[in-house]
């Protein structure tokens, strides 16, 4: 078997049952290579004042992780800058948000450049290199110029965007352009794959050769949707461990006569928390005879505190909290409690395991792997209602839970209000439905799926080329 090298820009090694803290891509890619043999690499997430290439290498888990500092220069022009600056809220579908900035757009190029050079004298000539997200686009082109011929593969965690907003970035062309120097380029959902073919076919002049092959700048690349998905064995048996227990135990103490709503996101304006709490107070207001029978918990896990955007929204949550509270909490209740620790995997099963609402309503995400960890968690024989975003990736594979526009606050107040209304048996049918595909469409099952497509991508482009 071929070894696998993982590229993304943070690397975060397998740890410890339960440790890990939110960060769908860290425990996903931690679980591929528990069964592939090979190498994770990427940035240590350390700074130093100039960059020197000194890799850093050492064995976590059965896993070789290998981790290069960068320039603090590099970390202000290409993580806060281009990444977190530019194509983040760009791909989010905040061009409102958007710096363009051309000291940006080359240290993102400078990165990867370099991130090429370190990672080069690693690679063996059957090994399959998998690159993950928006970070690292020029990863491949940058391995090419030298010299490697090994197959490469792109995956990208987040959404495409439509043609007419990409269109908005300077240099939207030669972005995409590098994308044709990988074998294979994976999105999470059919939709972002077709958003992707309509830009190449309305702006580089190219064709889909067969379904699934596309031609453009002289190249073509296999492209194709592959859900990602969770450890769903695993953290179904977290829920067992005594940390998630007690966690569960507190939180049912603590909501005795009430039922709890639970939000966990990244403090960020995709994942649609102003809209979220603006529905939780229309439904307080709607339903009166339900309002003190309730308590929403939000856990909004601060992330990229150097970029103003996200300092914020921090704020706005802030004061929107406290104008809920004030106008409806009484001298021993307060209805929104909103919290901005990280916690562990097992203590989220608990406090998942606690609600009897999972409210996830993201304005855009690429799938949303909160969601499924909800599922997982839920008592089959009393299990919660999951609410879901029409706009997340997973709301194509979660059609059973209760989907609502998340702009809409009258839709999140009347789906709360169904929520938390269903009866036992509509709420057991549901759940089963959810976790079947949970189960089913496992992060197994997305690794194996795109490793696969990787490994035959040589042959695929080989016969597109003969018939061409």
């Amino acid at each position: 078997m071929s070894r696998l090298i993982v590229v993304s820009n943070r690397v975060n090694p397998p740890g410890g049952k339960g440790e890990e803290s939110v960060g769908g891509l860290a425990m996903a890619l931690a679980a591929a290579l528990r069964e592939y043999s090979g190498i994770w690499f990427g940035w240590s997430g350390a700074t130093v004042p100039a960059f020197t290439g000194q890799l850093s290498m050492r064995r976590v888990d059965g896993v070789t992780v290998a981790t290069v500092d960068l320039e603090e220069s590099d970390y202000d022009e290409y993580y806060n800058g281009y990444a977190n600056k530019t194509l983040w809220p760009l791909f989010h579908y905040r061009v409102d948000l958007t710096a363009y900035d051309r000291t940006f757009d080359e240290g993102y190029q400078r990165v990867n450049r370099r991130f090429a050079e370190t990672l080069r004298p690693l690679i063996e000539p059957d090994d399959l290199i998998w690159v993950h997200d928006y970070h690292l686009i020029p990863m491949a082109r940058e391995l090419r110029r030298l010299g490697v011929k090994n197959r490469i593969g792109f995956f990208l965690h987040i959404p495409w965007p439509a043609h007419q907003l990409m269109v908005t970035l300077p240099s939207h062309k030669a972005l995409v352009a590098a994308l044709f120097d990988y074998d294979l380029v994976g999105f999470q959902t059919p939709e972002y794959a077709t958003a992707f073919t309509e830009y190449v076919l309305a702006e580089a002049g190219g064709e889909v050769v067969s379904p699934g092959c596309l031609k453009a700048f002289g190249r073509t690349v296999q492209i194709g949707a592959f859900p990602i998905g969770i450890d769903a064995a695993d953290f179904a048996e977290m829920v067992d461990t005594d940390q998630a227990r007690l966690t569960h135990d507190r939180m049912v103490a603590h909501t005795v006569f009430r039922k709890l709503i639970v939000g966990v996101d990244r403090l960020d304006y995709s994942k649609g928390l102003e809209e979220r709490f603006v529905g939780f107070e229309r439904f307080l207001a709607d339903n009166p005879d339900l309002r003190r029978d309730v308590l929403m918990v939000q856990v909004a896990t601060v992330s990229r505190e150097a970029v103003d955007s996200y300092q914020d929204i921090r704020t706005r949550l802030d004061a929107l909290s406290g104008r809920i509270n004030g106008e409806h909490a009484d001298l021993d209740w307060n209805p929104l409690r909103c919290v901005n620790s990280t916690y562990r995997r097992d203590q989220l099963a608990g406090l998942y395991r606690a609600a009897k609402v999972g409210l996830v309503t993201p304005l855009r995400d690429g799938m949303n792997l909160v969601a499924k960890e909800y599922v997982a968690a839920q008592d089959p024989a009393d299990p919660g209602v999951l609410i879901l975003s029409r706009f997340a990736g997973a709301a194509g594979q979660m059609a059973s839970a209760l989907i609502v526009n998340p702009n809409s606050p009258e839709e999140i107040s009347e789906a709360l209000k169904r929520a938390l209304t269903m009866p036992l048996a509509e709420r057991i049918e549901r759940w089963r439905a959810l976790f079947d595909n949970v189960q089913r469409e496992d992060v197994s099952a997305w690794r194996d799926a795109f490793v696969t497509a990787l490994a035959a991508s040589d042959k695929a482009k080989a016969a597109h080329a003969l018939t061409s």
